[in-house]
C-alpha cells in the first residue's frame, strides 16, 4: 500500500492538514460514500480509522484527507511518496443512503469537509438540490472549497474571524436558510465536523422538524464491532459506530456521552506526542 501523491491542504496555527493517495486497489473498487478504512503506519502502531474522501478505479488509488493532531496521524504524515503503510483495511461502514431527497443541506465544519464530499458529490448525482455550508477558524484553514463547489448547487462559507466568506459559524447560515422559507422544501440535513458543531446543527434542525444526519468520529480501535470501544448511545440504544453506523440520526444522539468518551484519552496523546517529539 504504497503512497502515490502527497499533499499539504493546510499547515497553519498549528493545524496541519494533508491529503494521501495511496495504492489500494481492492478498496477503490468497492467503496461508496460515506465509508472509511483503518489503518496502521507501521507494524506496532495503533489503528486509526479516516473517511475514504475518493477513490480512482483506474489507478487503483484512494485519497485520504486528515488533520495531524495525534500520534498516529503526525506518523502518517511524516510519510512521503513511494512510502508504504504497514495495513489498511476497508470499506468499512454503512455507506450513506443516496438518493434523490430533492433538497438537502451539507454542514462541514474543520477537517469534515473532506468527510461531505463524497456525500456531496453521490447526492448532486442522484439529482438532488445540493446546499453546502463550509465553516472553518480562518479562510487559510479551508479545504475542498473547489471540489464542493463543483457539486453544490449553493455553496455558503463562514468563518470564525470574517477573513473569508462571513463572519459566524455554520450554524447561524443553517439557521437562516431555515428560516427563510425554507425548511418545508429542505428534506435532510448531513453534517460532520467537530462534536459541538453537530450537537448544535441538530438542535438547530429540530427546531424545523428537518431529518438530520451526522456521521460520528467516535473512538476506535477494531472497527469490526468486536472491542466496543466505539460504542455510542442513540435513541437510548448501544450502537457501535464502526458496524451500526458511522451515520446516525442526530436528534437520536446522546452527546453528552460522545463528548465524554472522546477526551478520555486525550492526556495520554498529549504525553505521547512529547515522547516522540511530535
Amino acid at each position: 500500500m504504497k503512497i502515490l501523491r502527497k499533499e499539504s491542504l493546510t499547515n497553519i496555527s498549528n493545524t496541519k492538514v494533508t491529503r494521501l493517495d495511496i495504492f489500494a486497489p481492492d478498496i477503490a473498487n468497492k467503496n461508496k460514500a460515506g465509508q472509511f478504512v483503518v489503518l496502521m503506519v507501521n507494524e506496532k502502531g495503533e489503528r486509526v480509522p479516516l473517511t475514504i474522501v475518493d477513490s480512482n478505479k483506474d489507478k487503483g488509488s484512494i485519497t485520504l484527507i486528515f488533520q495531524e493532531i495525534g500520534l498516529t496521524t503526525k506518523l502518517l504524515g511524516g510519510l512521503g511518496v513511494g512510502d508504504s503503510i504497514y495495513s489498511i483495511t476497508g470499506p468499512l461502514g454503512h455507506p450513506t443512503e443516496v438518493k434523490n431527497y430533492g433538497k438537502i443541506i451539507l454542514v462541514g465544519g474543520g477537517v469534515g469537509i473532506a468527510e461531505i464530499y463524497p456525500v456531496a458529490r453521490a447526492m448532486k448525482k442522484a439529482g438532488n438540490y445540493v446546499i453546502t455550508i463550509l465553516g472553518t477558524r480562518a479562510k487559510d484553514l479551508l479545504i475542498l472549497e473547489n471540489e464542493l463547489k463543483s457539486v453544490s448547487d449553493e455553496l455558503h462559507i463562514a468563518t470564525d474571524d470574517g477573513s473569508y466568506g462571513r463572519k459566524g459559524f455554520t450554524t447561524d447560515i443553517l439557521k437562516e436558510l431555515l428560516s427563510n422559507s425554507q425548511s418545508a422544501q429542505v428534506s435532510l440535513t448531513y453534517a460532520v465536523g467537530p462534536i459541538p458543531m453537530m450537537r448544535k446543527v441538530a438542535v438547530v434542525t429540530k427546531e424545523f422538524g428537518v431529518k438530520t444526519m451526522v456521521s460520528l468520529n467516535a473512538l476506535m480501535v477494531d472497527a469490526t464491532g468486536m472491542c466496543g470501544c466505539c460504542r455510542v448511545t442513540v435513541a437510548g440504544k448501544v450502537k457501535f459506530s464502526c458496524v451500526d453506523g458511522p451515520e446516525f440520526e442526530a436528534h437520536d444522539v446522546d452527546w453528552d456521552e460522545l463528548d465524554k468518551r472522546n477526551r478520555v484519552y486525550l492526556d495520554k496523546e498529549a504525553h505521547i506526542c512529547k515522547l516522540y517529539k511530535l
